[in-house]
Formats: structure tokens, sequence, C-alpha cells
């Protein structure tokens, strides 16, 4: 990962799937049984302390009297003489009471109105023992007294999911802090908006989504999460305020403490979680508590995450390993790609012998499997290469030059064969048609987002994208590009061509407007992008001219209007 100077850094993300997040997220909240043990325990520590002050007052009090008894005494006789002076003066003044105004008497209005007490001080409340009188109810629609009930809150709606909403959780790093931030999208709305958020102790590296619940063995809502520390956090994304994770993959303490020496030619043995950061996670679908971890200490972990425990420790790397991707199909096959310049193959029933090895040039940036072909997977290097390889053969299908720097991130479609997006930090997102190991450049964008960290495809949305950056982060649906529309619009499925049909150009200005923050997605690149774009466009069209009569044209952009209206999704 390229470094960076600016701290708006979102270096990962995640999507969640339509229906697997609670429809209505709990929130972390002390119950009446909490809150009155610990409104006791304070009690009980405030009366100790008032204890200790009576018992100290008392024996201060007692050690005067034995000191002074001559001098009390004294005092006594002195009180006495001024009280029996007292009461020879009120017998003397008894039949001269003063009327008010009203002719009421004095004592009467004294004691009609309570002024007896007038100028004492009321003793200090006790505060901790005043909750329960300060709060009686738990809101104000349970309390009698008011009458006016507080209306529906435009936010309790959005806090709630809809069936169509997907959630994205992203890692992002400011200077103040670093977050764990989950977002809701909804396609059909054009909606995109934060939910909530966790305060993160350390930089964020890769999430990875699942719905293992490692207490109950449950379906769930979590992500994992690997950072520059050898742990890895499991948060639970169904509890908003969460404090901490549910629960936590240990790294070897041990060998973290143990300074690396540099002449050092064997690696020490893990025997417990990984020793460095964790760089990749990758949750295995079929045998549902197995998750792969990749890490900077050159292994591969495999944990069992009913136990919590390292069922396996992988070391067929020589150098630090930067991805891992458990097989859409074999549950016991695991692709992983490390700064060795390999990419490997291996059966994790017997790892020490069932290896498959393949050398690229360069550092293995990111590696994944084609789903569309379970056969090939695609890896990516820090030289800017891409390769598709079929585990069959020795050699890859195709080597192409794909980026100018380094892909940082590979992402197919979940649904359209052959579509690929790649990120660099040459700035650019790139969109790819690779059907039949042929591949072709259909779209080039520079999105002004600075380096370009990850991309990642939405699980029901095919052509909507994710992308990650030093600047912020955005969502795009790539079928705003007509290069895009006309490329895929064969492959698409039949409600997306039906939304696509006689839309053969890019989005103006007008356009622009009714798509709302998409337009900030669809930024114009350099003369040489806009070219390459022209040229790709006259390929995809097959020669076929742009109608030129205003006419058809007003009606082309009224039907695009009518057919892809958009809300705004600024973030």
């Amino acid at each position: 990962m390229a470094s960076v100077n600016k701290k708006n850094i979102v270096p990962c993300l995640a999507w969640v799937k339509q229906g697997c997040a609670k429809r209505n997220p709990d929130k972390v909240a002390l119950d009446k049984e909490e809150l009155k043990k610990v409104i006791e325990k304070s009690q009980e520590k405030l009366k100790e302390k008032e204890d200790l002050l009576d018992d100290s007052d008392n024996e201060n009090e007692q050690a005067n009297m034995e000191e002074g008894d001559d001098f009390d005494q004294a005092v006594k006789k002195a009180k006495q003489m001024a009280s029996t002076i007292k009461k020879e003066k009120t017998s003397q003044t008894s039949g001269k009471r003063k009327s008010s105004e009203n002719g009421e008497e004095e004592d009467d209005v004294v004691k009609r109105y309570g002024l007896d007490d007038y100028d004492e001080e009321e003793p200090p409340s006790d505060l901790m023992s005043g909750i329960g009188g300060l709060t009686p109810f738990a809101s104000n629609d349970e309390d009698p007294y008011i009458t006016i009930k507080e209306e529906e809150d435009s936010d309790d709606e959005d806090f709630v999911l809809k069936p169509t909403d997907n959630l994205l959780a992203l890692g992002r790093v400011t200077d103040e802090a670093a977050i764990l931030e989950v977002y809701i999208y909804n396609a059909e709305l054009n909606n995109l908006f934060i939910h909530h958020d966790y305060i993160l102790p350390t930089f964020p590296l890769v999430l990875e989504w699942m719905d293992y619940d490692v207490a109950e063995d449950q379906p769930g809502n979590f992500v994992a999460m690997g950072t520059m520390e050898p742990d890895i956090g499991i948060w639970d994304l169904d509890v908003v305020d969460s404090l901490e994770p549910v629960a936590v993959l240990r790294g070897d303490q041990q060998q973290v403490k143990k300074k690396k020496k540099k002449k050092m030619e064997k690696r020490e043995t893990l025997s417990q979680g990984h020793s460095d950061a964790v760089l990749d996670l990758s949750w295995n679908h079929h045998v549902r508590n197995v998750m792969a971890s990749a890490s900077a200490d050159r292994t591969v972990c495999l944990w069992d995450l009913s136990k919590g425990e390292v069922a396996s420790s992988l070391k067929h790397h020589e150098q630090q390993v930067q991805c891992v991707s458990w097989h859409p199909e074999e549950s016991q096959t695991l692709l992983t790609g490390s700064f060795d310049n390999c990419a490997a193959v291996i059966d994790c029933r017997n790892p020490s012998e069932n290896v498959k090895k393949w050398k690229f040039t360069g550092e293995v940036e990111r590696a994944l499997w084609n789903h569309f072909n379970p056969f090939n997977f695609l890896a990516s290097t820090d030289k800017g290469m891409l390769y598709e390889v079929d585990v069959r053969q020795d050699k890859p299908l195709f080597t192409l030059s794909a980026h100018e720097e380094g892909v940082t991130g590979v992402a197919l479609s979940t649904q359209i064969p052959g579509l690929l997006v790649t990120s660099s930090p040459d700035k650019h997102l790139k969109v790819w048609d690779i059907e039949n190991s042929r591949p072709s450049l259909v779209l080039n964008r520079n999105l002004r987002m600075d380096v370009l960290h990850c991309v990642n495809c939405n699980p029901d949305h095919p052509f909507v994208f994710a992308v990650g950056a030093n600047k912020d982060f955005k969502v795009w649906d790539i079928r705003e590009s007509a290069a895009v529309r006309g490329h895929f619009l064969q492959r698409m499925p039949a409600a997306l061509a039906r939304e696509c049909d006689e839309d053969d150009q890019d989005l103006g200005p007008e356009g622009e407007e009714a798509l709302g923050a998409m337009a900030g997605l669809r930024v114009q690149g350099d003369d040489a992008d806009d070219a390459e774009e022209e040229e790709m466009l006259t390929g995809d069209r097959k020669g076929t001219p742009i109608a030129a009569n205003n006419e058809n044209e007003e009606s082309k952009k009224k039907k695009k209007k009518k057919k892809r209206k958009k809300k705004n999704l600024d973030l």
C-alpha cells in the first residue's frame, strides 16, 4: 500500500448483502437492574465515607470535652442566665402585640404563612438517592403529566433498515482518529448515508464480512478487521454504540515483544496467532467456523472461530503474505499471494505437500478467484501487471500491463461474466472485459480522489462498485458510462437492460444534475483518456453514427431523466 500524507484515508471496505442485517439494530444501554446496582454501589460508598466523617467528628468532640470541662461549665452557666433574662422580657411584653395593617395579629401571620423557619437553609439533597425521583419514567410517552407526545423523528426512520438496503462497512483514518463506519446504501432510492460508527484503537487494513457468530454459533452480521496490530477484531454490525469488538483473535504477544534480528535465517514457530500486522482476511463460506488470515510475519493462519484459536499455520511463502482467498466452491482450497512475487494454491487438508506456485513480475498485491470459472484466478502486482491463471496450467492465460503503478484493487462483478474493475495508486479506475481470457479495456477514469486503495462490488447490484482512496470514498454505478452500458448490454439481466435501453451517450450537465453526487464520480479525464474513450465508444457502437437531430437528442435526455432520476449521494 502506497504511503500517504493526508489523513482522510479509506484503506478498506466491505459490502453486506441485503437481508443479512437486523431491521432494527440493537443499541448498547444499561438496563434497570444494572442501573440499580450502580446506584446502590455508589450509595454504599457515600455512606461509608459519611460514617468515617461522623466517627472522626465524635472523636474530636470527645477529646475537646475532656480537655475543656471548666470552660464548658462556664459557658453553660452563661447560657442559663441569658435564657432567664429572655423569659422575663417576654413575659413583660406579652400583652403588647402589634397588629398588621389588615387587622391580623403578628403571631397569626407568622403561623399562617409558615415564617418561623423562613431564614433557615434547607439541608442539601442526596443526589444519588434522588435519581429515581428525577427520572421516574423511561420516556415522555410514559409520563401521564406530559400530554403532548413527541413526534417521530426522521432520524428514527432512517435508523431502521429496509429490505432493499445494503450496508457498506469501511475503515477510515483521519488526523483525529481511526474509525469503522457503517453506511446504508439503497440502489432504488439512490441513498447513501452513515448509519453508525465505532472508534478504533489502530489503523485498519482489511475488512472481511461474515455471518458466523463466534459466541452462539448462529448466523449474524459481523466484520473481521485486520490492523497494524497482530490481533484480529470481530465487530457486530447489528450493535450500535459498542466500544469494543465482540471477540478478538489474539496474536502471539511473546513473539511480538521479541526484536527481529536482521541476520536471522530461520523464522520462529508461531504458537498462537500472528506476530505482525494482519494484511488480508478470507472467511470460508462452506466451513463457516474457519477463517484464513495473511500477515506481514510471512505466515497464513487458519482460525477455528468456534474456539478462537489457530488450527493451522502455513509457512509456504518466503516474504510477507499480502492476500488470501478461499475457493468459491472447494472448501479446502486456498489462494495466497506474497511479496516473494509468488501466488500459491494450497490444499489445506495436506498443506505440506499439496502446494502449487506461480512466479510473476513484482510483488503480488491482490489475488482472487474467478467465480465464473472455478479453475481460474486473477493476480495483480506492484508493477501494474495483471494475470489470469488456470490452476491446471503452469503459465498464465494472459499477462496484461493494466496500470502505470501497482494494481491495489481488483474486483469482479457479482453477476456479469467478464466484468472486472481495477484501481491503482496512479489515481485511475479501469473497467475491463476479460471474458474468454481476452482482456479489453472498456473504460478508464481518473476519479480525482488521489491514490486509490481498494475496490469492491455490491453483492446485489452487479454494476455498483465502492472505491476507497486517500480522499474519502465513492460509490459508483458504472452504467453511467455509455461505454460500459453498450459493451455489457447483452450480458445484463433483462431488468437492468431495460433501464439502459436507448441510453447511448454519457450523461451531460443536465444528466449530472439529475444524478446528484453520482455526477461527482463522473469526472472528466485528461485529453488522452477522453480520446481513448471516444475510440472505445465508436468501437462499441460498431460505427453507428450519433443522431445529430436536436429533437432526438432532447427526447433521449428526457427519457434519460425519467428512467434514471436519482437523489443526491453527496457524503
